[in-house]
């Protein structure tokens, strides 16, 4: 991707403007000429994050989303890891999602494309990798939310949640 980012301040929030007074909500937005640059900036925001923590001796707790709107994001991070050296050691990811029933080697299934677009690809330990299973009873579907709720919890609760659109 041929867009070079210099400061990840790109994306900072600056106060209301003008047009952000007279709406109700106060979602910080940016526009982009096109989807490719934006996920340039959102992947240098979530490398830069990953690097904070890691300095910091901490992990850095992503929250990932599947689809084609992150697609052209994890490809970037892949470019940074294997081009720059982004290191994913420090990192632990928690998926939104999976269908069930769903069996993980499923090409359908957001396991199998978590795999294939991000984490075949970077050097994150496969314990810290953690997406909802789609092969548990429907009975074990409540447990198991609750469980992995805790377990975000347990690693200190979202750095950032990477969401699709669409």
């Amino acid at each position: 991707m041929d867009l070079q980012v210099k400061d990840s301040a790109l994306i900072k929030y600056e106060p209301a403007g003008k047009f952000e007074e007279t709406r109700f909500e106060k979602i910080h937005n940016i526009s982009f000429q096109n989807a490719t640059d934006a996920s340039v900036i959102v992947a240098q925001e979530i490398a830069d994050l990953i690097k904070s923590k890691e300095a910091a001796g901490e992990k850095c707790v992503l929250g990932l989303a599947t689809g084609s709107s992150p697609i052209n994001v994890y490809a970037e991070l892949v470019r940074m890891h294997q081009e720059e050296g982004l290191s994913f050691k420090n990192v632990i990811t928690f998926n939104l999602d999976e269908y069930w029933p769903m069996d993980k080697s499923d090409v359908q299934s957001y396991h199998y494309f978590m795999h294939e677009h991000l984490f075949n690809h970077v050097d994150i330990p496969a314990d810290q990798v953690n997406i909802p299973d789609g092969t548990i009873s429907q009975e074990e579907i409540k447990p198991f939310c609750i469980a992995y709720e805790e377990k975000i919890k347990a690693a200190g609760g979202l750095d950032f949640q990477l969401l699709g659109i669409g």
